[in-house]
């Protein structure tokens, strides 16, 4: 089966590692993959306008809407190259629902460009998945879409890490999320070593953030960053990922708001427990348990006294390894790049 992902590549961000992974599985399991563009080099991904002998067209939206590298003539290749029931739509960014506003998150500036947005995905495909286990429209499948790729994992070493923690991510609605984290670790700064945020807009806002209707959604107080000693070094490529949050003796795993009430799962979901470091959970106790297992309720950075956990973790790291090589057992078995693209398949001849 040959199939043609239309996604918008970021060398900094985004499901690239991904898509790396279901090429990768599928050239050994007697399937072909191509990414829809002109020939990328950077991306070391099968990019192509070929659309002959194409049995499926999947539609990743995250990020962006628009299409990549084209001209005004790519959807009408794209939808007549295979019927509507081998196109497929992947959700990543929760658009495709009503208008959701959440803790000052949202999907949609209104509920007319909901409206849009749903017609136009629906006029590609009559398949629209998401990555969440409890889509919240009834003609939403569930598909968690992003990997666990074993190639990623580097031992749980913790003998010479050159930061207490390390976190790799954009700050799009993060600083909620972040603020907490840190907070955390104020009263204990003396005892905490190098902290690093890495990605783009910790340092310096990008000039394209700081427009006023998506300004806020940006936010970062940076005085505190450096107030603190929190480092920004910028934004790393995506092959860089996992060696980079490997830095860290422990990882934070936060969401933008959005994504923790649909209870979805992102890139990070499974690129941090591969990382040789300890995942550490800002997030809701039952979702972290039916995604990473009951034995990664112990990784959460919950309860009355989170400076008393982050030196925990910090004194003996090797205790809570444990509870990360055991998720990484389990995210190999149900999480791997051919896991997932047996899963695609079936949603494609479904």
């Amino acid at each position: 089966m040959k199939i043609v992902f239309v996604y918008w590549g970021y060398e900094n961000a985004g499901s690239m590692l991904d898509l790396r992974g279901y090429a990768r599985a599928a050239k050994a399991m007697g399937h072909e993959v191509a990414i829809y563009g002109p020939p990328n080099a950077g991306f070391a991904l099968d990019y192509s306008l070929d659309l002959s002998g194409a049995d499926a067209v999947v539609f990743v939206f995250e990020w962006t809407t628009q299409l990549q590298f084209g001209d005004r003539l790519d959807w009408v290749r794209l939808i007549e190259s295979v019927p509507c029931s081998r196109r497929i739509v992947i959700d990543c960014d929760g658009a495709y629902n009503d208008s959701i506003d959440f803790r000052g998150d949202y999907n949609h500036k209104s509920d007319e460009l909901s409206r849009k947005w749903v017609e136009v995905c629906d006029s590609l495909s009559d398949k629209i998945c998401q990555p969440t286990l409890r889509p919240k429209r009834a003609n939403v499948k569930p598909f968690l879409f992003h990997i666990y790729d074993p190639t990623w994992e580097t031992p749980l070493d913790f003998t010479n890490k050159e930061f207490s923690m390390v976190y790799v991510g954009h700050t799009k609605f993060r600083w909620q999320g972040m603020s907490q984290v840190l907070k955390a670790i104020e009263p204990v700064r003396e005892k905490v070593g190098r902290v690093a945020l890495f990605g783009e807009g910790w340092d310096h806002p990008l000039e394209w953030t700081e427009w006023n209707e998506i300004k806020a959604d940006y936010y970062v107080d940076r005085e505190y960053l450096r107030a603190h000693r929190f480092e920004t070094p910028g934004a790393v490529p995506f092959p860089q990922v996992t060696a980079t949050m490997n830095k860290g003796v422990f990882n934070p795993v936060i969401y933008r708001p959005l994504f923790e009430h649909l209870d979805f799962v992102t890139c990070r979901t499974f690129e941090t427990p591969a990382a040789g470091t300890i995942p550490l959970f800002l997030l809701d106790p039952r979702y972290v348990a039916e995604i990473y297992g009951e034995q990664a309720l112990d990784l959460m950075l919950g309860g009355s006294d989170r400076s008393a956990k982050v030196l925990d973790v910090l004194s003996d790291p090797g205790r809570y390894a444990d509870i990360v090589a055991g998720i990484r057992a389990e995210f190999a078995r149900k999480h791997s790049p051919q896991a997932r693209l047996r899963r695609l398949i079936e949603i494609i001849e479904e």
